[in-house]
């Protein structure tokens, strides 16, 4: 499978993740995010290790449940808050600084360089990510500020390290392992914070099964399947796909307006999301040159600095 079919299976996963909008507010019961997270992650990780039958090994177990909280217990639920918090527009921006976090990250974590056109293209992402979604009126919330930035650490740390620990298992494994982590996480802070989640209606299983199964089963897959064969400094600009979709989304199925501004804004996200493919685009490999990822075969290759299981 070559580079390009990478690249777009990836980009599915954060297009997808802007539907979650929709679904949350069109059909589950409001006021219950935590459990909404739990509900979306816990199901969707056990139905795939029954598909996979395989449970980390001790050494992993750590590693796995560190990485479930990064990537989904502490990453939804700061994400969460900041919702709540701050208008949609400003969390959204502000979890759009999660690109720059990663570039930095991977820099001391992965020893990649730090590429300033890459660099340059996720500031043009933030920007473009604004020009979409910021309100001029919109009032800042500091507890919802900290809540969004915690939340794009979070992911950009899930990142950066779901690259660096890569167990000897499929993609399908790692996603597996690491929602069911994050969602067995959610299960004390959503029974503590919100108890009293109502019956759900018809209504509501469907929205929960999109998003346990296409919102989060599906697209970490592909997602998680990406940073293993791209690296995470290349998939990372992806992330401004979804408020892009969201938008979207809210213009076709809604009937938001789009302005003027924001369709300028999704042309220069595409724009930042093409320069940044550009500059992460590996060089072409000599006879001696080792490559951390091969493009050409399903399995990923071990990266350099790949920590082993005890």
């Amino acid at each position: 499978m070559n580079r390009t079919t990478d690249l777009m299976l990836t980009a599915l996963a954060p297009i997808i993740w802007g539907s979650s909008y929709i679904v949350a507010t069109e059909l589950l019961p409001h006021g219950y995010p935590l459990t909404v997270s739990l509900l979306r992650a816990l199901p969707a990780g056990l139905i795939l290790l029954l598909i996979v039958r395989q449970l980390p090994q001790a050494g992993w177990r750590g590693r796995v449940f560190i990485l479930g909280a990064l990537n989904f217990a502490v990453f939804w639920s700061m994400m969460f808050l900041a919702a709540y918090r701050l208008p949609g527009g400003v969390a959204a921006t502000l979890s759009a600084v999660q690109p720059l976090f990663v570039l930095l990250l991977a820099r001391f974590a992965l020893g990649n360089s730090l590429n300033m056109l890459g660099v340059g293209a996720a500031i043009s992402g933030l920007i473009g990510v604004g020009m979409l979604v910021l309100d001029p009126g919109a009032v800042l919330d500091p507890i919802g500020i900290i809540a969004a930035l915690i939340g794009a650490l979070s992911m950009a740390f899930g990142v950066v390290l779901t690259r660096k620990w890569q167990p000897p298992v499929s993609p399908l494994t790692f996603t597996a392992w690491q929602l069911t982590a994050g969602g067995i996480l959610l299960i004390p802070v959503a029974l503590i914070l919100e108890p009293g989640f109502p019956m759900p209606t018809a209504t509501n299983l469907a929205g929960l099964v999109w998003l346990g199964l296409i919102g989060a089963a599906l697209t970490y897959y592909l997602w998680f399947r990406g940073i293993a064969r791209l690296g995470p400094t290349t998939v990372t600009g992806f992330g401004f796909l979804s408020p892009t979709s969201a938008v979207l989304l809210g213009w076709v199925f809604l009937d938001q307006h789009l302005s003027a501004l924001q369709i300028t804004g999704v042309g220069v996200v595409l724009i930042s999301i093409w320069v940044g493919q550009r500059a992460s685009r590996p060089k072409a490999p000599t006879h001696d040159t080792y490559t951390d990822t091969d493009i050409n075969s399903e399995t990923p290759a071990p990266p350099h600095n790949a920590i082993k299981p005890n």
